[in-house]
């Protein structure tokens, strides 16, 4: 039925055929996500507001400009995506997030907060300059207004930009709830958006909406308190040159249409403010905004996630629930997040100290400064907790407000690897290149949950701004006492002589597995895990490197400027002209979308991929597969 109904047309389906296709389009989400997972209440809050604006407008000569981008599902069925939609976040299938290459219905990719305000205005500007009669809409999420970048925006809005709609899509969250101040301020406004403005407006503004007060009569209320529900000019929004509309509900389908069509001469700027329920339609999701923001697959009948086929325990869950530990032991640990504390495992530790773990909302840069703040005396141990990807956003302020003061910040960058089904907006592969370049940061990745809590426990006594990366992954927490991690120590974790195989992180275990395959060519592989990226251990790196001719690198990061490019350095920097080495790791180039297995072999990341290079690059001799009775002779 939703194929039928989309091959009509919008344009042709009556009110009741579009509050039907509306629930279906509801249903089809709702069965792909519980396959694939991905983002589900924010695309199923959005579907009557996606429908209004393909119904009213003209994508793609119209702009429809999604912030963050992850609550477009319902544009992508609109735009002749259907047919595709049981491969969302498949390898080579269609992308979570808004995607040019994919659609030209999609115009900028999009996978962090705050960015659609400032492109939107872009756009016009080049629009009006080329004398063209498009829409632009930025459609904005509430939280998007708690983000810096939006606020910048705000502040350079023209007072004449004729056919330019900001639409506010207020379900109150983002992925948490919203917190700050701007949050207070943005509540009291919306919910009361009267101005005495309203009174000597009412005529102005009947004349641009022709029949719309007498509209709004029927339900029973008198023409400026209609008005005032459908134009509240809230003096916060008027301040920067927006025409404030609104609230208004963003599931009524017919008072969209009519609003969005009552808009089109408008020549000032204008916000519209919708009320939309996150997750609607599934009451699950709805009772849960914040697990059911970005699900993993769910049963269809109960709505219920789906036990994991394993039992280990993630990266994330193993930090949240060391730094619980390590708070109730140590009341001067305080811990930031910018808006990621269910992400990030810290809803435990933020309930029982509330005053010592702070989200400050989608405020990397302010995230980062803050805590430099609150590390200047060196009187409290201070960590932020990041994905590796947002914390691109806050560079300078790395930079100017932490290691140039020299201030023992802990950074824990969440992601620190390929997020696969998220793709290029995502993954993070890319921080190492950048921290290298701080002095006096120490740079360290755990290749297990073990090492983890090392690192976390060890790094209050560097003294000095550190960031310690790890992925998204299940790994081992193994039940031995925690020891102390020395800046600057690797561990050798399996000798040979061959080939020195240097890892990072939890690529040990590829570079664990390579050397099993190597084994059967009657090869044995020395493994070492650096644990720390910078300092490297240099006495050892030495003296592994005096007595391996052969050294290859694996790391799931960039390879400029990761792990392999800071190896290869320390061989030119000390004269080891002798040694051969191969660097495996992420090349220059945009890494799609995918599972993580599909995608590493894409790369040739995989075990079977580097030993086979190896073999081919490095031992050119043809090694014969040896016998497991000759393997244990080997070893």
């Amino acid at each position: 039925m939703l194929s039928t109904l989309l091959k009509k047309g919008l344009s042709e389906l009556t009110l009741a055929e579009l509050e039907r296709l509306a629930e279906e389009i509801r249903q089809r989400i709702i069965a792909v996500l519980s396959v694939n997972g991905g983002h589900l209440s924010s695309n199923l809050g959005i579907v009557e507001l996606t429908l209004a604006l393909h119904r009213v407008f003209r994508s793609p000569e119209d702009k429809f400009i999604f912030d963050v981008s992850h609550q477009s599902y319902v544009h992508k069925l609109l735009t002749g995506r259907n047919d595709r939609f049981d491969q969302m976040r498949q390898y080579h299938g269609l992308c979570g997030f808004s995607h040019p290459k994919e659609s030209v219905h999609d115009h900028f990719f999009a996978g962090h907060a705050g960015t659609a305000l400032s492109l939107a205005l872009g756009v016009a500007k080049t629009r009006d300059l080329n004398k063209e009669e498009n829409f632009v809409i930025p459609i904005l999420g509430d939280a998007s207004l708690t983000c810096g970048l939006t606020l910048e925006a705000l502040n350079n809005i023209p007072k004449k930009l004729p056919r330019f709609i900001a639409v506010l899509n207020d379900n109150a969250m983002s992925i948490s709830q919203n917190v700050g101040n701007i949050k207070h301020v943005l509540s009291r406004l919306l919910s009361n958006p009267l101005s005495n403005k309203i009174y000597h407006e009412v005529q102005t503004l009947l004349a641009k909406i022709p029949g719309y007060g007498e509209a709004l009569q029927k339900f029973g209320q008198k023409i400026t308190e209609s008005v005032k529900n459908l134009v509240s000019p809230a003096t916060f929004f008027e301040e920067f040159n927006f025409s404030y509309i609104g609230p208004i509900d963003g599931h009524n389908i017919s008072q969209l249409i009519h609003t969005f069509e009552s808009l089109k001469k408008e020549t000032r700027p204008v916000l519209l403010h919708i009320l939309t329920v996150k997750g609607k339609g599934m009451p699950i999701a709805i009772a849960n905004p914040t697990p059911y923001h970005g699900v993993k697959p769910f049963d269809l009948c109960s709505g219920k996630f789906l036990p994991s086929p394993s039992k280990n325990p993630t990266f994330p869950k193993i930090f949240g629930r060391h730094m619980l530990e390590l708070a109730r032991s140590d009341p001067d640990l305080i811990c930031i997040t910018p808006a990621m504390p269910a992400g990030s495992c810290l809803e435990a530790f933020m309930q029982e100290y509330p005053d010592r773990c702070l989200d400050v909302g989608i405020a990397e840069g302010h995230a980062v400064t803050f805590a430099g703040g609150l590390a200047y005396g060196k009187k409290k141990k201070v960590v932020v907790s990041i994905y590796a990807t947002f914390l691109q956003r806050a560079f300078d302020n790395l930079f100017q407000d932490v290691c140039m003061q020299e201030l023992p910040v802990v950074f824990a960058l969440d992601r620190a690897f390929i997020s696969g089904p998220d793709g290029s907006t995502h993954h993070g592969i890319y921080d190492i290149s950048f921290l290298n370049v701080m002095p006096n940061l120490i740079i360290a990745q755990p290749r297990d949950g073990h090492v983890l809590k090392e690192l976390l426990s060890s790094s209050f006594s560097w003294g000095r701004p550190a960031a310690i990366r790890y992925p998204n992954l299940e790994t081992v927490e193994l039940d031995l006492p925690l020891q102390k991690r020395i800046p600057g120590k690797a561990e050798l974790l399996m000798e040979g002589k061959d080939i020195l195989l240097i890892a990072l992180g939890h690529s040990c275990g590829t570079a664990l597995k390579v050397r099993e395959i190597l084994l059967d060519h009657y090869l044995i592989a020395t493994v070492v895990d650096p644990v720390f990226i910078k300092p490297l251990d240099i006495d050892l790196f030495s003296d592994l490197l005096s007595t391996h001719r052969f050294v290859a690198t694996i790391e799931e990061h960039s390879l400029n400027g990761g792990l392999g490019m800071i190896i290869n350095h320390f061989l030119i920097q000390n004269n080891f002209r002798e040694v051969a080495v191969l660097n495996f790791g992420i090349p220059d180039l945009w890494v799609q979308f995918g599972s993580n297995t599909e995608l590493m072999q894409e790369l040739g990341l995989d075990a079977e991929s580097i030993a086979r290079r190896i073999l081919k690059e490095f031992f050119v001799d043809d090694h014969r597969p040896v016998s497991k009775r000759e393997k244990e002779a080997i070893v």
